[in-house]
């Protein structure tokens, strides 16, 4: 009993004690809140790309694809269809994007991946990741809310806004067009060159005031008629427009029109796309205020340009599209890299539709009737994931040359990256309790030297030398419970406070601790796993205790006789 007894009078009685526990306590204070914080990044990370893929990709190894998707599609589904919950055909290639941004054409190197909209989204959460389903923040302030609900169903559908905005780009572009044709040559009549393979309203020398003209009254006196819708078999939905590159042979997309119709160019084109926020953004700082915002060189509605290559004897294909919608996952790789096409326009234009599709104008594009490279499926359970893919690579036709993976293995490099990050992370960190061991390490040799002669006293009252070091251990132990517990508890405090500590720190400093414009988080991600506090906790405390097992073994060999004659 003596032996618990003066563990807690020195635990209580002497301050070096307390710095021991300090140490203790900042060493888990400090781990928990690191680990709480790199798993919170981490598992945002996985959920985001996660959500831009699916479970399972099903690759072909050839650019060119397979023809025939329903039919790969019904294979994999009597394979394993009692194990999957969604499949959805997508092509992915490579291309370069251009469009014009303050008198100069901007370039950007993209991956085109072609999809169906309500396919893609029930294999991954595409859709909470467009902009106009989102609230538009900059430096933590709301300035714009969500254009859709989250419920509403993904297609190619442009918002009232993004057809307003498109509107007023197409009657600016006409009018430059025309004023740039005016200013070149003043006495010949002025016609707008074609906008997208549209026809633009003529404008002669008459219409233009000596002075420079004025871009609405120019924009309103040759706004085009109001006209009846054209079947088009190169739209999806059916909406009037004109084609946004060439046709597949035995097409002719004018084939209903009369010689008295024309384009109206405000309509969206064939081609329709979300793009990357990364690839048409940059952030800036207002010299005014200092703040930093964030500059888009194009926004929906607006029309851009592609180049990719052919299927078959690879050659260059251009084409035009209506952007849609932005992304962002938060994911750089993702957002300044990846654009969403619809697949059929994707197809038609690398010549990868079938020579059956219907040439019939009453009827769509169908991407059936194409090739595709990729199918993605998702599972009921994502455990069964080694299972379906065991299944599909024995029983999938050889001759296709597929390769099949988890989109964990897909992103294999970028996950064992942050793995190592974070295991290299915890072992430094784990070096301020092994530091904080030492420390208790030396204050027991000190604590040793100073009680020799009151160890000399117990061992002649009869104290064993297990009985002795018993009493250092408990000493250890107790330290280690202590600084443990408290550690405990003030990173948890700290953890579930870190936005308002966050919130705190900027508002004295001045400046953003963490920027949501940089990070792409509303607000520092943390996730506290159990078993990483106890695993934290029992290290402290059994570093605590094996600090203080030497000193311990030194006062238990102390000689009676010695120890009361030490000076």
């Amino acid at each position: 009993m003596y032996k618990f007894l003066l563990a807690n009078r020195y635990l209580r009685t002497r301050y070096i004690a307390l710095a021991s526990i300090i140490s203790v306590t900042l060493g888990v204070a400090t781990m928990i809140v690191v680990n709480s914080v790199m798993s919170g990044f981490s598992s945002q990370m996985k959920d985001r790309i996660h959500g831009i893929l699916a479970d399972i990709m099903v690759e072909s190894t050839s650019m060119d694809g397979t023809e025939n998707p329903q039919i790969l599609i019904d294979e994999v589904m009597q394979i394993a269809g009692d194990q999957i919950a969604a499949v959805t055909p997508t092509m992915e290639i490579y291309g370069m994007m251009s469009f014009e941004w303050a008198g100069q054409t901007i370039y950007r190197p993209v991956t085109l991946i072609g999809i169906v909209p309500d396919g893609k989204d029930a294999v991954s959460p595409l859709s909470q990741y467009l902009q106009s389903r989102q609230e538009l923040r900059e430096n933590g302030k709301v300035i714009r809310g969500p254009l859709r609900s989250m419920d509403a169903p993904l297609d190619w559908s442009l918002t009232d806004e993004a057809m307003a905005d498109r509107k007023q780009w197409v009657e600016w572009r006409e009018f430059r067009d025309q004023f740039n044709d005016y200013s070149s040559n003043e006495t010949a009549p002025v016609a707008a060159p074609l906008v997208d393979n549209q026809a633009a309203p003529l404008a002669t020398e008459a219409d233009f005031p000596p002075e420079a003209p004025n871009a609405i009254q120019l924009a309103s006196a040759n706004e085009p008629a109001e006209l009846e819708p054209l079947d088009n078999p190169f739209l999806p939905g059916g909406e009037a427009s004109a084609p946004s590159g060439p046709a597949p042979a035995g097409v002719d997309p004018f084939a209903n029109s009369t010689p008295t119709e024309s384009f109206d160019s405000s309509k969206p084109l064939n081609g329709r796309v979300y793009i990357g926020a990364g690839l048409i953004s940059f952030p800036y700082k207002e010299s005014e205020t200092g703040e930093t915002r964030t500059m888009y060189m194009t926004q929906p509605g607006y029309d851009v340009n592609f180049t990719t290559i052919s299927a078959g004897i690879p050659e260059p294909v251009s084409f035009r599209a209506t952007v849609v919608d932005f992304f962002q996952s938060g994911m750089s790789e993702y957002d300044s890299n990846l654009v969403f096409c619809n697949l059929e326009e994707l197809q038609r234009v690398r010549g990868m539709m079938s020579a059956g599709n219907p040439a019939d104008s009453n009827q769509k594009l169908d991407w059936r009737n194409g090739a595709i490279t990729t199918l993605q499926i998702k599972l009921k359970d994502y455990a069964n994931a080694s299972e379906v893919i065991r299944k599909l690579q024995t029983k999938l036709d050889d001759s296709l040359h597929f390769q099949v993976r988890t989109w964990e293995q897909k992103q294999g490099p970028l996950l064992e990256a942050v793995a190592v990050e974070s295991a290299i992370l915890n072992v430094l960190l784990f070096l301020i309790i092994t530091v904080a061991g030492f420390g208790i390490l030396a204050i027991f040799y000190m604590i040793v030297v100073e009680k020799t002669r009151d160890i000399g006293i117990m061992k002649a009252l009869g104290a064993s030398s297990r009985g002795v070091m018993a009493i250092f251990v408990s000493y250890g132990l107790a330290l280690g419970i202590v600084g443990s517990g408290v550690g405990v508890a003030l990173g948890l405090l700290f953890v579930a406070n870190i936005n308002h500590i966050e919130h705190l720190l900027s508002t004295i400093t001045g400046r953003k601790v963490f920027d949501d414009a940089i990070y792409y988080f509303k607000e520092i991600p943390t996730e506290v796993h159990p078993m990483m506090v106890f695993w934290v906790a029992l290290g402290a405390i059994l570093i605590a205790v094996l600090a203080s097992v030497l000193p311990a073994r030194r006062a238990a060999n102390l000689h009676p006789v010695q120890a009361l004659r030490y000076e």
